[in-house]
This record gives structure tokens, C-alpha cells and sequence, in this order.
């Protein structure tokens, strides 16, 4: 077996790493992991509390869904999707079962902004028109349609992008747009914010609205009650499809199978991946409604992908959804974000002069620090690099030292470990976070 500085060096000259500078990228050399926990080289154990890349959601190294895996590469590891095979078809029909309303066909894609491209492909057919409307705090994926898609700074070395994106203010009380003073507000203005941009845009030209229903990376922003079926029913009267992007937020991470379902709330199309197998093997895909489907009925969809449907990755998602029916992972989730994890952070917030806003639910949480909390000035600034992100990078470097490994965006900590961590181990990530978090007050102004 190859030595962890071997794998270093040799990870070093070889590998090209994403969202990197490739030159003082040094990353961790991971040797194992298991439940909501993973290890380095020399053993040192890590409570994964960003569930990697917000997909570890049924946790590391399950036994059913790795042995589903290991079961499925036995009898047979891959096949064209063009032909039909029962755990394709199986995973299809499971997840269809359990999307929202009569959404209840799946396309299968290989990760999550693959899932967005196509939904925004089918969205453009589907209508006759070309405009598609995005949130600016929003991520949709890194190809370009979706990068174009997307709103945040991520999506600023790859412009001039894909013509026809527009992009709106969603609902963000804490740093309202709106100068709302209360969610209910919120709601309304971003609302009315929103159907401002329709008709100036001019409702004909509009395939869509594409929205994360709980943003993701940019925040953990849980919309207001009633910001979504708003949303629905803007769409519906302009005929306009309406894409949800549950990629993070989808299978469980929210304490339901898809977040809409919190609201009851029925999308148009639904994009998928991450938590769908917790990255066993790359899955990601697009539900559709059957008034989209049936578009293509008698006339070839325009797109595919060579691993569509990959059998491992469908094997990964059929062990994995029964695994989060048999041992009640929804229901857990839901209490851990309400019995311990919002009232934990709520805790931690009121010793801690940093922290300005706790937010979230079920396993998808955020704190956002600020200097000061009577001016809300964030900890960092916006789009931080270098000196102006030390703060940061020194909270982080504090829970790593301490055996957390957090999930940190701009002056935000994210609280998302996998579904199946045990009330006891979040209590020891939050107290860890709590001793780190010094770190950050120490920035605070006067």
C-alpha cells in the first residue's frame, strides 16, 4: 500500500483539483471513514459535520448500500442507457414514488449540474422560449449552463455565459433587500419583487424560474411560508415552468424527501443528486411532470449521457432510500434539527457576540457571524480572499485542530452533518464549534 506522503506528492503533481490554486492546495490524505466520522493517514478522526460536500446524507460506508454496490458490480456493472435493466428501472420508480405530486418520470444524469443543464434544456423545449430566471444568492453547478445559471461569485470567471439568464432577489430577512421587519413581509416583497421582473422581462419570453428551496451554499436561507406556492402560482399563470433545484436540499437533508414537500408545493421539474445515494457512486437526474414528458412523447429528447442511469449508482440509491425508510432516517432528521440542533446553535448564539443569525432545519443549518450585531456587518466581507478572509480560515483551522470538520462559506459556519448522526455526536461537534468560535469573537468591533 502506498504511504500517505507518496499519496501526497503524488496527489500533488497529478491531480488537478477543483476550485483550487493548484499550488498551495495541500488536501487532507483521508484513509477511511465510517458513519458520521472520517480519518486521516496517522488516524486522526474527523466528525464530518459538512457531510463532505452536503451529499453524505445516509453517512460514510453503510453497510446495505455498500453491500448493494458491491452486490450490483458482481452481476453486472454497467449497460447503455438506452437499454432497460430492473435497478435503473427500480430506481426510477422509487424515486418517482416518493416526488412531489404527479411528477413521475426521472431522467438520470451523473451529478447535479448535469441535472440543472437538462432541466434547463427541457424547460426552453418544453415552452418555445428562451429566458430562464435565477436567484443571485444561488448554486446551480459548474458546466457552463449551469455556472451561467448560477449567482454567485463562482459563476464571474466563466462569463460572457449562456445568453437568456435573468437573475432576482429571493427572500433573505436577515439582510433584507426588501427592508422587510418581519418573514411575513419578506415573503410578500420578494414576491412582488419577483413578478416585477416577470412582467418587465415579458412573461412570454420567461421557460422558467429555477430555484434551490432551501438555498444551499449561499446561506441556508429557508424561504418564508408561502414564498413558494407563490412562486407556483406566478409560474402557473404566465405558463411558465417552475425547476426546483434540490440537489443539496433534496432526500432527506431537510427532513423530507424533497423540501417543497415541507410547503406541499408541486414543481414542474425536479433536480436531484447529491443525497439520492449519498455519493456511492455518481447519480444525480431530473424528475419531470407528465405535461413535460409528454413533450417528447413522439419526438426525440435532445439530450443524453453516456453513464446515464449508471447501474452502481442506481444499486447505491434503491439500498439507500430503503435504508432511509426501514430505519425512519426522515423523521429522525426532523427531530435532530428540532430538539437538539436548533436549540443547541440557539444556545451557543447567545454566548457568542459573533454569531448575528442562527437559521436552518433538519440537518441543514447556518450561523452567520458578524463584527458587530447592531450593525450586522459581516465577519468578513463579501467574496473574502487573502488577509480579509483570516477570521475565517482561522475558525476553520480551530475545529480542525479540535477533530470538526466544518463546512464554511464567506462569514458563515453551515451545521450539516449526515442524517444519521446520533443526537450525542452533534452535541460534541456543537461543543467543539463553541470552543472554536472564540476565535471569531475576538473580531469583534470596539
Amino acid at each position: 500500500m502506498t504511504d500517505a506522503s507518496t499519496t501526497a506528492a503524488v496527489d500533488h503533481r497529478h491531480v488537478f483539483h477543483s476550485w483550487s490554486a493548484q499550488g498551495s492546495h495541500r488536501p487532507l490524505v483521508v484513509a477511511g471513514a465510517e458513519g458520521s466520522w472520517f480519518w486521516d493517514e496517522h488516524g486522526r478522526r474527523y466528525l464530518d459535520f459538512a457531510s463532505q460536500l452536503v451529499y453524505a446524507n445516509i453517512g460514510h460506508q453503510h453497510p446495505a448500500v455498500v453491500e448493494a454496490v458491491v452486490a450490483q458490480a458482481r452481476d453486472l456493472v454497467t449497460i447503455a442507457p438506452f437499454h432497460a435493466h430492473a435497478v435503473r428501472s427500480e430506481a426510477a420508480r422509487l424515486i418517482a414514488d416518493r416526488a412531489p405530486g404527479d411528477l413521475d418520470r426521472v431522467f438520470f444524469t451523473n451529478g447535479g449540474a448535469e441535472a440543472t443543464e437538462n432541466a434547463l434544456r427541457m424547460a426552453r423545449l418544453a415552452t418555445g422560449r428562451h429566458k430562464i430566471l435565477t436567484a443571485y444568492r444561488s448554486y446551480h453547478g459548474a458546466t457552463a449552463g449551469a455556472i451561467t445559471l448560477t449567482g454567485e461569485p463562482r459563476r464571474w470567471p466563466s462569463e460572457p455565459g449562456i445568453p437568456g439568464v435573468v437573475r432576482f432577489f429571493g427572500p433573505y430577512l436577515y439582510r433584507s433587500s426588501f427592508h422587510a421587519a418581519n418573514a411575513g413581509e419578506e415573503g410578500e416583497r420578494a414576491l412582488a419583487h419577483l413578478a416585477e421582473v416577470v412582467e418587465l422581462e415579458g412573461p412570454g419570453t420567461i421557460a422558467a424560474i429555477m430555484i434551490e428551496p432551501v438555498v444551499g451554499t449561499n446561506g441556508i436561507l429557508v424561504p418564508p411560508d408561502g414564498y413558494l406556492a407563490g412562486v407556483r402560482d406566478l409560474c402557473t399563470a404566465h405558463g411558465i415552468v417552475f425547476i426546483a433545484d434540490e440537489v443539496m436540499s433534496g432526500f432527506g437533508r431537510c427532513g423530507e424527501w424533497f423540501a417543497v414537500d415541507r410547503w406541499n408545493v408541486v414543481p414542474d421539474l425536479v433536480c436531484f443528486a447529491k443525497g439520492v445515494n449519498s455519493g456511492y457512486a455518481p447519480l444525480g437526474g431530473v424528475i419531470l411532470a407528465p405535461h413535460i414528458a409528454e413533450r417528447f412523447a413522439r419526438q426525440p429528447y435532445p439530450g443524453g449521457l453516456t453513464y446515464s442511469g449508471h447501474l452502481l449508482g442506481c444499486a447505491a440509491a434503491v439500498a439507500s432510500i430503503g435504508a432511509f425508510e426501514a430505519e425512519g432516517i426522515l423523521a429522525r432528521t426532523r427531530r435532530l434539527g428540532e430538539e437538539v440542533i436548533g436549540p443547541e446553535l440557539a444556545a451557543l448564539a447567545r454566548r457568542h457576540p459573533c454569531v448575528g443569525e442562527v437559521r436552518g432545519l433538519g440537518a441543514f443549518w447556518a450561523l452567520e457571524l458578524v463584527r458587530d450585531r447592531g450593525t450586522r456587518e459581516p465577519l468578513v466581507p463579501f467574496n473574502a480572499t487573502g488577509p480579509d478572509a483570516r477570521p475565517m480560515a482561522a475558525l476553520t483551522e480551530a475545529c480542525r485542530q479540535r477533530g470538526l470538520w466544518p463546512f464554511i462559506q464567506s462569514n458563515r459556519v453551515h451545521i450539516a452533518p449526515p442524517c444519521t448522526t446520533t443526537a450525542q455526536e452533534v452535541r460534541l461537534g456543537l461543543a467543539i464549534l463553541d470552543e472554536a468560535l472564540t476565535v471569531a469573537d475576538s473580531h469583534q468591533a470596539g
